[in-house]
């Protein structure tokens, strides 16, 4: 298949708004044909996820509030990568923040754009074996309950659906193989 690698130019860029947490940039375009329009993008932090499985072969799932959804969902430990850090130390400070886990071993999974279609995120995902879990670190507004399931029940509850959060549902079953292997 032949296509152009840069099918949209980008004529100019302006911070259209911005917080804490990610930035909207209004991108002036010049789409294929010569038509002009204007693309808006979600600029965030890369994040990562982790599927933590404990020395006894549990996975540690959280039941976390998601206020912008108005709704509890099932989920594993994740967040965003600082600046300076890399995702791998990103994926070990929020494993012990939000579950109060260390792990022995890391296993990386998988890269993954997490809004395609209108932001730059990138989930890195991984598997973190050996966990032990300690006391949690989290911030105000994380309200979440850490549970540790059979794996079997949470690779269950991954592929019925019951796994709120699609990128902590695809970071399960890339792990499933690994799991059995283990």
């Amino acid at each position: 298949m032949t296509t152009d690698s840069h099918p949209i130019t980008t004529l100019s860029s302006r911070r259209a708004w911005e917080c804490p947490w990610y930035s909207v940039r209004q991108d002036r375009i010049l789409l294929p044909g010569g038509i002009e329009g204007v693309y808006n993008v979600v600029e965030m932090h890369d994040a990562v996820w982790i599927v933590p499985v404990t020395t006894t072969g549990e996975i540690v799932l959280l039941y976390h509030y998601r206020y912008p959804l108005d709704a509890w969902g099932w989920e594993l430990p994740s967040g965003r990568v600082e600046d300076g850090q890399t995702a791998a130390e990103a994926a070990r400070r929020e494993l012990e923040e939000e579950a109060g886990g260390t792990a022995a071993d890391w296993r990386f999974l998988m890269r993954v754009p997490t809004m395609k279609g209108i932001g730059d995120e990138y989930a890195h995902l991984y598997l973190a074996t050996g966990v032990r879990l300690g006391a949690t670190h989290h911030e105000p507004a994380e309200v979440m309950t850490v549970h540790t399931l059979p794996a079997d029940r949470a690779l269950a509850m991954a592929r019925a659906g019951e796994v709120s959060d699609a990128v902590s549902a695809l970071a399960l079953l890339l792990a499933e193989p690994l799991l059995k292997t283990a």
